[in-house]
């Protein structure tokens, strides 16, 4: 498992970060304080409070080629 954190602050960021996450097969969650949500779902991603530093957790070893993908969103 590899942990990111990133900021989402702008609508058009949360639209732009699901239609990267939803090109990958793995399980790709996002934290935020107790809530976790499935980083592939804008309504989830839309429950919580965006204007915080939020934590992406991605379940495979194999995920460089996401993680320079997401490097716009880091925090």
């Amino acid at each position: 498992m590899k942990s990111i954190n990133i900021s989402l602050e702008k609508s058009s960021s949360v639209k732009e970060f699901v239609n990267i996450t939803q090109s990958y097969d793995y399980e790709i969650v996002i934290r935020s304080g107790r809530y976790v949500v499935d980083a592939k779902s804008i309504l989830g991603l839309f429950s919580l409070d965006t204007t915080k530093p939020l934590t992406v957790e991605i379940y495979s070893d194999d995920c460089a080629d996401l993680l320079s993908k997401l490097e716009k969103f880091m925090a």
